[in-house]
């Protein structure tokens, strides 16, 4: 099972949109038969077949085994990944467009760009997967408070100068063994988080 998958087919997207779907999914993180979950979920045993086959025809779930019971075979399945990630590229005609309009300012082009980074990686991941090689990838993800929107400001315009050094330096255009790295830096506020003991 991988920890995360990429879905970039529009019907196999919209198979995961279905609540009891889903739901059934997440219950498959765990190896289960369709009485075993219909018994857990509160549902008939026919309903949970209906949805199992949908999700298993689009690659979502895979067979653990089958195990004989009496005259029937009872199947155990699996869900192909832990968590799944909807790719922009199911929406092809509508996904957003970097390119469109940049602007190091625009939430928008800072969507554009995220959505992006999830459609290249998620074929990135296939291609390393089919050839049964790590991907090479790296991440920061860290939060900071600012005292103030002008250290915020500052603190833009030393981080673009620095990545700009250090892209300067080690870019070499044309090297015949090298291959091209995507670079995405982002910046913008934490989401406020409600206190339980204030919520309403």
């Amino acid at each position: 099972m991988l920890d995360v998958a990429v879905i970039d087919d529009p019907t196999a997207a919209e198979v995961t949109l279905d609540p009891v779907r889903a739901r059934l999914l997440a219950a498959l993180a765990e190896p289960a038969s369709a009485s075993t979950l219909a018994a857990r979920e509160g549902l008939s045993r026919q309903r949970v077949n209906y949805h199992l086959r949908a999700l298993e025809r689009h690659g979502l779930l895979e067979l653990v085994e089958e195990r004989r019971r009496g005259n029937c075979t009872e199947r155990v399945m699996q869900a192909t990944a832990a968590s799944y990630v909807i790719s922009p590229a199911a929406l092809s005609p509508l996904q957003p467009d970097p390119a469109r309009a940049p602007d190091q300012l625009s939430a928008a082009w800072m969507l554009a760009v995220g959505a992006r980074l999830v459609r290249e990686l998620g074929e990135l991941m296939a291609g390393a997967l089919r050839a049964g090689k790590p991907l090479a990838t790296f991440t920061i993800d860290s939060e900071i408070t600012f005292a103030s929107a002008a250290d915020r400001a500052a603190f833009a315009d030393d981080l673009a100068g620095a990545v700009s050094s250090l892209a300067a330096r080690y870019h070499t255009e044309g090297a015949r063994s090298g291959r091209r790295h995507r670079l995405v830096v982002a910046l913008h506020p934490s989401l406020k988080h409600i206190n339980r003991k204030d919520a309403p």
